[in-house]
């Protein structure tokens, strides 16, 4: 198997020798070139022609984002953020993942000295992501198909999982909720620092309020929760009214938060009166709990390949037998609003 090519790409010395020399250690993974500045990147793309690149979201002549959009419209390849931990480092990656970046990673710091652990395997998924499907929101949209149904609440809750190509297809359906939307809890593989600033981003442009999960907070209609980070699993725990429960522990399914863990939840307290939608990402995480859920009763979804930047999770799901209906992207919403606002129909 040929390796991985990778151009690198950062205005500082000291940080491309530290993502070259981390990425060299992997040998599936040829860093077969280093840019100083968007410049130097573009003529480096043409001449080497590489599989991934890292891309700074700071840097002199042209900011990243600014390149990204000149990248994913000319010459789309899969490019992975290298962010600060600052706030607006973390809003300048969210912007550049709705850009059409497959995944960021968060800078080393005296506070996360190990954050270039996962480099290896991040690049090596980017790798195989499909680029060029998506297009950036620039300002809230109007509720479209799903508030075509009324109130959409019958008591179901809502449970969504994504990750790879995940910040967009979450933007993309919520923004078309209506305000009155069922409750709603989403797990995202997203690092923590980013997590926050994708909620706010998400509260601004949808009409339901969003917020970032709190340990005990009521699961009520008109709201939207995001499993906040790296550190804490976000399930659904039994009651009068249904409530958040944030867990730490171990991984599940090689992640925290893990998908699998939001759905289990969801099965066992909610059962039939839910629906699970399961949406781009690598690996297989959700689609044993979207299984459990179907085997409650609940009514299940998954993205279809044709709009998946990566093909894993929801291929998972569908080869278990969890997946009700497969969807396009951009009808999800509306399959959501139909299920929550109708009686259960079997397929």
């Amino acid at each position: 198997m040929k390796p991985v090519r990778v151009l690198i790409v950062d205005d500082s010395a000291s940080m491309r020798a530290l993502i070259a020399h981390k990425l060299s250690s992997d040998p599936s993974i040829q860093v077969v070139g280093q840019a100083a500045d968007p410049l130097q990147a573009r003529e480096a793309i043409k001449a080497l022609n590489p599989d991934v690149m890292t891309l700074d979201v700071e840097m002199p002549k042209m900011n990243g984002l600014e390149f990204l959009e000149k990248v994913m419209r000319l010459r789309p390849l899969p490019v992975l953020m290298v962010s600060s931990l600052t706030e607006r480092g973390a809003t300048a990656t969210i912007n550049a993942m709705e850009i059409g970046a497959i995944d960021c990673i968060a800078k080393p710091s005296s506070e996360n000295p190990d954050a270039f652990d996962d480099l290896p395997a991040k690049v090596r998924m980017a790798s195989q992501a499909r680029v060029g499907l998506r297009a950036p929101h620039s300002a809230a949209r109007p509720a479209t198909a799903a508030a075509t149904h009324g109130p959409a609440l019958n008591g179901r809750i809502v449970a969504m999982g994504a990750s790879t190509g995940g910040v967009e297809a979450v933007l993309s359906i919520l923004s078309a909720f209506p305000r009155n939307c069922p409750p709603t809890v989403v797990t995202l593989h997203l690092p923590t620092p980013f997590t926050k600033t994708f909620v706010q981003r998400l509260d601004r442009l949808c009409q339901p309020e969003v917020r970032e999960a709190t340990d005990g907070a009521p699961i009520v209609p008109g709201r939207i929760y995001i499993a906040p980070g790296t550190y804490t699993h976000l399930e659904i725990g039994r009651g009068d009214t249904p409530r958040c429960l944030l867990r730490t522990g171990d991984p599940v399914s090689g992640h925290r938060p893990s998908v699998d863990a939001l759905f289990l939840s969801v099965a066992k307290t909610a059962g039939a009166n839910s629906v699970g939608v399961i949406l781009t990402g690598m690996g297989a995480d959700g689609a044993k709990g979207l299984l459990e859920m179907r085997k409650a009763g609940a009514r299940t979804i998954g993205q279809d390949e044709a709009t998946c930047v990566v093909y894993g999770m929801p291929k998972s799901a569908f080869q278990l037998g969890a997946v009700e209906r497969q969807s396009p992207l951009g009808r999800i919403a509306a399959d959501i609003g139909e299920m929550t606002s109708s009686a259960r129909a079997r397929v």
